[in-house]
């Protein structure tokens, strides 16, 4: 079942602190993907799927958490799994990314590792569809070395505008980390994606987190889709929406914040 992207991103906060935000997105031809495949943390981000062993992601991200690199933590979670074979796991960790498909998931099945992110699928209707997604995350992803704030003579710059909620390098017209994410599973299912064109119930769902201390979590951040025809479709249309909400909460916010301070000259 499923197609999947971890990614890992360097970015420059809007005080000048280099930070990174990772992301998780999935989408299968069966209901509710979001509660089984998609784990992050400020840590890393990791994707379980195939014949799916939740803990494989659970524990992968808190074994992220305690500091241990992504290759350590995720191979040995499979050195321990009898079923290991039956399993596709792969994600990025603070350094180094890490993608393994086990030999008894089912056809197409297959990973590739990028600079920066892992993609992963199974019974897909073929390679196309990790290259696509893939493809489309490179083409949309920032720049890192501007994001990491960085010259050639290996000087910190970065750009003190290059806010938490957009993307690296002071690039205001990258889109979001979700929405990219999105965009690269669309890619996916336009080369054919799952190929089980039979199972009509479908869904989606991402995962962003940050190590940036941010007073509000953008709500487009985490969004599911559990159960649809249209999964992609969808999750868009709840990424708009969500991103409407989150700026009108801002603009509330702010108006509350000037009030407050009005009030108290």
């Amino acid at each position: 079942m499923t197609f999947s992207i971890c990614v890992r991103e360097p970015y420059v906060d809007e005080e000048g602190e280099e930070q990174t935000r990772y992301g998780v997105a999935v989408t299968t031809r069966l209901a509710g993907v979001g509660t089984l495949c998609p784990f992050a943390s400020e840590n890393g981000a990791v994707a379980t799927q195939s014949l799916v062993n939740v803990d494989l992601g659970r524990k992968g991200v808190e074994y992220l958490d305690d500091g241990l690199a992504v290759e350590d933590a995720l191979e040995a979670l499979l050195n321990a799994d009898e079923g290991r074979e039956g399993r596709q796991l792969h994600g990025v960790g603070a350094e180094g990314e890490f993608a393994f498909s086990g030999e008894e998931c089912r056809p197409w099945f297959g990973h590739t590792v990028g600079e920066n992110y892992t993609v992963a699928g199974n019974l897909l209707t073929g390679a196309d569809v990790v290259s696509a997604v893939a493809e489309t995350y490179e083409t949309n992803a920032p720049d890192i070395d501007a994001a990491s704030g960085s010259d050639d003579d290996g000087e910190k710059g970065g750009d003190e505008n290059a806010g938490g909620d957009k993307n690296a390098g002071g690039d205001d017209e990258t889109a979001p980390l979700a929405e990219r994410l999105v965009d690269a599973l669309a890619a996916g299912h336009a080369e054919g994606g799952d190929k089980r064109a039979e199972l009509h119930v479908q869904s989606a769902a991402l995962l962003v987190r940050t190590t940036e201390d941010r007073e509000m979590t953008p709500y487009y951040d985490d969004l599911r889709v559990d159960a649809t025809e249209t999964p992609i479709e969808d999750l868009r249309d709840t990424y708009d929406l969500a991103t409407e909400g989150y700026e009108m909460a801002l603009e509330r916010y702010e108006e509350e914040y000037e009030d407050d301070e009005d009030a108290g000259n």
